[in-house]
């Protein structure tokens, strides 16, 4: 059944404009009487087509049940920026996996440094891959693509997590030996190429964050954030 998104209100009835509608009409060829499932703060509206205009497609609710596709925590995860369009892999993927939440941010060993206007115009195309990737893996929610944050504001922000990760290629815990929560927060910091300097990560732990190590093994930037989310919805029973 096809999936949507929807930021109005939802009450007996649902009515889709826009791109949307185009898309259910011209590109879908759907019909009245044919079934639409509508996403709005993880819960997911099963509806009817009643009708349709030119410009938009009327649908009526018929019942509404929590999200299924949504895990019992919320995960925000803390990238460094990356070169080139390695963090468009990453949203797209790890939005398939159940991240809640990605906040890019600049740490010292970043090679690729955009500025407030250049990262503006990335953060729509951004925000449209994670819509792009919640439709196609059956979300509840299309995840937050956050404003590009500073290392200390991302530490700041941070803080207000349950569980605090840092992953650290010199060393920490192993994922697998920290005890994770069923539900609540749980928030991992990943670097960039290169990873983190030694003052980065003592900072994270003056903040609270356990630092994790992923094994002798080093991963590349695009592949880490994929592979600890994985891991930590499998550890949290999400997977």
């Amino acid at each position: 059944m096809p999936r949507f998104f929807t930021d109005q209100p939802v009450g007996d009835y649902i009515r889709v404009t826009g791109s949307d509608a185009r898309h259910i009409g011209f590109s879908l060829r759907m019909k009245a009487g044919e079934k639409i499932t509508f996403c709005h703060n993880g819960i997911d509206y099963h509806t009817v087509i009643e009708s349709f205009t030119e410009n938009e497609v009327l649908c009526r609710v018929e019942s509404s049940e929590p999200s299924r596709s949504e895990p019992s925590v919320f995960m925000t995860l803390y990238q460094a920026f990356p070169k080139q369009d390695k963090l468009e892999s990453i949203i797209q993927k790890t939005t398939e996996l159940g991240v809640s939440r990605i906040v890019p941010f600049i740490s010292a060993r970043c090679v690729s440094r955009p500025d407030e206007r250049s990262y503006a115009k990335k953060l729509e195309r951004f925000r449209r891959i994670a819509e792009e990737a919640s439709k196609q893996s059956g979300r509840g929610i299309i995840p937050e693509i956050a404003e590009l944050m500073t290392f200390e504001k991302a530490l700041d922000d941070m803080k207000k997590s349950d569980v605090k990760l840092f992953c650290y290629e010199n060393g920490g815990e192993r994922l697998g030996n920290i005890h994770l929560p069923q539900s609540g927060t749980i928030s991992v910091m990943i670097g960039s190429e290169g990873g983190f300097e030694r003052d980065e990560a003592e900072r994270a732990e003056a903040a609270g964050a356990v630092n994790i190590w992923l094994g002798e093994r080093i991963l590349r930037c695009e592949t880490c954030p994929v592979a600890v989310t994985a891991v930590i919805m499998s550890l949290t029973g999400n997977m």
